[in-house]
C-alpha cells in the first residue's frame, strides 16, 4: 500500500527504432515492429506488426498519404486516409487527419483537427469494407410513423434526403451522434 511506487512509462516517451527524416519521402508501404518516428512524407500504409506493442510518431512536421495501423500512436502532423489504434491514440494540437478515426482510447488536444468520422471500437476489428456505406433515407420522424404502422418502404423520391423537422433540429450534439 505504501510500498514502491509502480509508475508506468507513458507510451510518447518509448524507445523509438526507426526514424524517417524530414529530409526523407517514402513510396510504398512500411511494416514496423518497436517505435517509428516520421518527420518525413510517407506515400503508402504505415503498419505495426500484429500483436506486438509497437508506436508510431508522426512529428508536426510529418506527413502520411496513406492508411495507419499501430497499437499505440501519437500524432501532431498530417495524415490523409484512415488512423486504426487498437489501444491508444493522442491527437497533438498540431494534428490534422483527413479521413476516419478507429480508436480504443484517445486524448484529442485543442486544435487537433479530424476531417473524418471518430468510431470507437474496443477490439482490433477491422471496419466495414471501403465500399460499404450507409444511406439515411427520410426523417426519423418518419421512421418513426412507418414503425408505427408496420410499413417499410420508402417513397423513392426522398431517398438521399434526410430533412429534420424542427424539434429535431433542436436536439442535443448527443442523440445526433446515435442517429446513423
Amino acid at each position: 500500500m505504501f510500498g514502491k511506487s509502480k509508475t508506468k512509462q507513458k507510451v510518447g516517451s518509448a524507445h523509438y527504432d526507426t526514424l524517417i527524416s524530414s529530409k526523407t519521402s517514402v513510396s510504398g508501404d512500411i511494416y514496423f515492429t518497436g517505435g517509428l518516428h516520421i518527420d518525413g512524407r510517407i506515400e503508402g500504409t504505415v503498419r505495426a506488426e500484429e500483436g506486438s506493442e509497437a508506436v508510431l510518431r508522426i512529428s508536426e512536421v510529418g506527413e502520411v498519404e496513406g492508411d495507419v495501423y499501430a497499437p499505440h500512436i501519437i500524432i501532431n502532423g498530417t495524415v490523409h486516409g484512415n488512423v486504426y489504434s487498437t489501444s491508444d491514440l493522442e491527437l497533438a494540437s498540431k494534428a490534422s487527419i483527413h479521413g476516419n478515426v478507429y480508436y480504443n482510447l484517445i486524448e484529442m488536444a485543442m486544435g487537433a483537427a479530424v476531417n473524418g468520422s471518430l468510431l470507437h471500437r474496443k477490439t482490433a476489428e477491422e471496419p466495414p469494407a471501403s465500399g460499404a456505406s450507409a444511406r439515411v433515407v427520410g426523417s426519423l420522424e418518419q421512421h418513426r410513423e412507418e414503425s408505427a404502422t408496420g410499413q417499410d418502404e420508402t417513397d423513392e423520391s426522398d431517398q438521399g434526403s434526410f430533412k429534420p423537422s424542427a424539434e429535431e433540429s433542436l436536439m442535443t450534439s448527443e442523440t445526433d451522434t446515435d442517429r446513423v
